[in-house]
């Protein structure tokens, strides 16, 4: 796995691209949008690619539902975890230069931003300077509630390990450079219901 070290972290520079768990276990690959649906209301962990196309797997790897990346056998190559909350908190106050607000549930995260988004591969020149060397690229999403993709070459979605509470975790979503006309192009917390597809990232112990 290629790394990067940012601050005290060390982060994988490309998004996770696995179909077991650590033991060997199979996670089922969900194609239909109804499947999908129907798997997850039982909270099984499931993987698919962005409109179930396997082109898209070498660029944007996987993307998983939270019971996935939950999943007590653990989805991280080993000596490497899915970070936490704090822990992705920790990335963007690093390259944002200062903490966020704290009255701010969002964050910040312009600065950080284009420092993370890859120099290419973004959709309408909305490059960033990977300054951070994060590299990350716009992979879309899978939605919890339709099973429907969306976004791809436009937004970037990562887990994190931390639940907001039973329906819902934790992540981070990486905007376009303008959006309805303003300027955006900023790395955001989200709070997402576990059944959506986000990517993954993972860090070093």
């Amino acid at each position: 796995m290629e790394t990067v070290k940012i601050g005290k972290q060390e982060w994988s520079t490309e998004n996770l691209n696995v179909d077991h768990f650590n033991n060997g276990d199979e996670i089922q690959q969900i194609e239909s949008a109804a499947d999908w649906l129907m798997h997850l209301k039982e909270k099984k962990p499931a993987w698919c690619y962005y409109e179930n196309d396997a082109s898209n797997e070498k660029k944007y790897g996987k993307l998983y539902n939270w019971h996935a990346v939950n999943d007590p056998r653990g989805i991280a190559p080993k000596g490497y975890h899915i970070p936490s909350d704090t822990e992705w908190t920790e990335l963007i106050d690093y390259l944002d230069g200062v903490p966020a607000n704290p009255n701010d549930v969002i964050g910040s995260g312009t600065i950080a931003g284009p420092k993370m988004k890859n120099d290419s591969g973004w959709n309408n020149s909305e490059n960033g300077t990977n300054d951070s060397g994060f590299s990350a690229l716009p992979a879309g999403k899978r939605s919890g509630f339709d099973g429907n993709f969306a976004n791809i070459g436009e937004t970037g979605y990562w887990w994190s390990s931390t639940e907001d509470y039973k329906t819902k975790a934790f992540g981070r979503v990486l905007m376009p450079n303008t959006r309805y006309g303003i300027k955006e192009g900023r790395i955001y917390k989200e709070t997402e219901f576990k059944e959506s597809g986000f990517s993954v990232r993972c860090l070093r112990n």
